[in-house]
């Protein structure tokens, strides 16, 4: 059992859930720190939250990221082995009628983390950042070496901007640091503003479904379980030191830190989960093909080599039997 420290940002969130829950079972005591906005239902983040204090290695901390005090008291209460910072305004839509929102907690937010971070000279810090970052690039799949240097919306923008801001602190302070580019995540306790949650509960009530670009696009759809175990297998891999390259590696040449794909490694089209859905649901969807929407991008598909070399993990969860999953869950919660 380990008996280290971590703290987790955005622990009330759907993949700080999860992840808490796992370093809980490995014996971690975790420190959770989220604001609990109302992005999307508050009572969801809350029951995460309730199910996590269950575990009395789980504490935490209902302050929002921009309040650089709040985080500093708590980091130096806390002193955590591993930050692991996911706390983040999500949502690539939302983005086109809330800049704002993405400008405080992703720039802001993760600047205070960082600051944090090197005052306390943490071991490892572990930084979230998205498949959005690829933008227009078009050669597929997208690795870590392939310039990122065309978002196509603002909260894109903001991740990379995180990563830059990373790289900066670990080369001018020697703070080791991992940042991870999620690809389309889904599982039991999703978010409601995600295709499969949205999809799901449409046609279970018998609603239409806003399907974009007639269907015609391609998402790399990464299993919950899977993008947690991997970045667990993460938090042991911190960069820098010697001997710590690997092939293919993103290790900066200027700095202790470094940039991993977790993803499915597989491209599923639009209308392929849309499928999946229907065939786990048992019922057919009211389907309304819309146009491409600002911002979206036909594909998304990851070379997750890089994780698999460093770790040994590697995403592997079909589709369906994410998908069933799911909808297992949200019958459960929504329909006793």
């Amino acid at each position: 059992m380990d008996n280290r420290t971590a703290l987790v940002t955005g622990s009330a969130g759907f993949i700080g859930f999860h992840l808490a829950q796992l370093l809980l079972r490995e014996g971690w005591r975790v420190h959770g720190y989220d604001g609990l906005t109302d992005y999307y239902d508050v009572s969801l983040k809350q029951r995460r939250h309730d199910i996590l204090h269950q575990h009395a290695g789980f504490s935490s901390t209902r302050a929002m990221l921009e309040d650089e005090a709040r985080l500093r008291d708590v980091c130096d209460a806390v002193r955590p082995d591993v930050i692991v910072h996911l706390a983040a305004q999500a949502g690539v839509r939302y983005s086109l009628e809330n800049p704002r929102a993405y400008l405080e907690s992703n720039l802001v937010g993760a600047f205070n983390v960082l600051e944090c971070a090197r005052r306390l000279s943490v071991p490892h810090l572990l930084m979230a950042s998205t498949s959005s970052v690829y933008g227009a690039n078009e050669e597929l799949p997208f690795s870590e070496n392939q310039k990122a240097d065309t978002p196509l919306t603002f909260y894109a923008a903001t991740k990379k901007a995180n990563e830059v801001m990373a790289h900066a602190y670990a080369h001018l302070h020697g703070l080791p640091t991992t940042m991870f580019r999620f690809f389309t995540v889904y599982g039991p306790w999703g978010r409601p503003d995600m295709a499969l949650f949205k999809f799901t509960k449409g046609i279970i009530e018998g609603s239409p479904i806003d399907i974009y670009n007639n269907g015609d696009m391609w998402r790399d759809f990464t299993y919950v379980d899977d993008l947690v175990r991997g970045v667990r297998a993460l938090m042991d891999a911190a960069p820098g030191g010697p001997a710590t390259r690997v092939e293919g590696d993103s290790l900066s040449p200027a700095a202790p830190f470094r940039i991993v794909n977790i993803g499915n490694s597989e491209k599923v089209r639009l209308l392929d989960f849309v499928e999946a859905i229907e065939q786990e649901v048992g019922q057919k969807a009211i389907r309304r093909y819309m146009p491409m929407q600002a911002g979206d991008v036909l594909a998304t598909w990851a070379d997750a080599s890089l994780l698999e070399r460093l770790t040994g993990e590697r995403p592997h969860t079909p589709l369906r039997e994410g998908v069933a999953q799911f909808v297992a869950w949200y019958r459960n919660y929504y329909e006793r």
